[in-house]
């Protein structure tokens, strides 16, 4: 390959050149997009859970399917073993998932621990499977003050950790108090109007890139990395030839 006559670090072998046709040609995937939601906060009144309800609402109506997790009774990361129900719960919706959306109170400038020990059950990786590896992702927080970005912030730091395609819009909702009624419905505002923009891009990403994941995710790094492990295992001198000298 000539471009590569200047990059001798390169495995010509494992070396493509992103195509327009692998963009356009993957197969119609046509259910409804599955989308994932957290919360992070236990309150009987929780803003952040008011909010994840009205987003799935919106989620709803703009053609997905929504799954919200309940986080009572989670135990702490390392707590409990992989096994335990609300785990187990929690990271096959995250496999079932196509795209997530996380809530956070904003709590001393910070997300809170809720939501940190949802994302932490969460492994990068599950045998052969990647439960958020280019999956979407939207970000949302409610503030009890002034309007912050401090924990969907911190959260898109996550979310980049955990291999997500987080969306570029995102939700801020200043003074929760005064943005919900009596029955937890937020009330008509340009926080709400936000909220609206947030997940109509969320399904509209999610709809360009779920069939396309394998593309899109898949690295050179790994591809050299395959290859290596399986030229070591191919290689590897049988037991019997070594008993014998053969592999000398």
């Amino acid at each position: 390959m000539d471009s590569l006559r200047d990059l001798p670090n390169v495995s010509a072998e494992h070396f493509k050149v992103p195509a327009l046709e692998h963009l356009t040609g993957a197969a119609a995937v046509t259910h409804k997009p599955r989308i994932l939601l957290l919360y992070g906060s236990l309150r009987e009144r929780s803003f952040s859970r008011f909010l994840t309800e009205e987003a799935a609402r919106l989620l709803q109506a703009l053609g997905a399917e929504t799954r919200i997790f309940d986080p009572r009774d989670l135990p702490l990361p390392d707590g409990a073993p992989v096994t335990h129900p609300k785990v187990e719960e929690l990271r096959e919706l995250a496999v079932w998932s196509e795209g997530q959306v996380w809530c956070s109170p904003e709590r001393h400038g910070a997300m809170t621990g809720i939501i940190k020990s949802q994302i932490d059950w969460i492994p990068l990786s599950a045998g052969a499977v990647r439960p958020t590896q280019g999956k979407t992702l939207a970000l949302m927080q409610v503030c009890g003050g002034s309007q912050s970005y401090n924990a969907v912030n911190q959260m898109r730091v996550l979310g980049r950790w955990m291999r997500m395609l987080t969306i570029p819009n995102q939700s801020s909702v200043a003074k929760a108090f005064q943005e919900f009624d009596e029955d937890g419905r937020m009330k008509p505002s340009a926080f709400y109007d936000r909220v609206v923009d947030v997940m109509e891009e969320l399904v509209k990403f999610t709809l360009l890139t779920r069939a396309l994941v394998p593309y899109l995710t898949d690295r050179y790094s790994e591809r050299v990395e395959t290859a290596e492990e399986l030229m070591k295992r191919v290689n590897l001198p049988k037991a019997a030839d070594v008993a014998t000298g053969k592999s000398a």
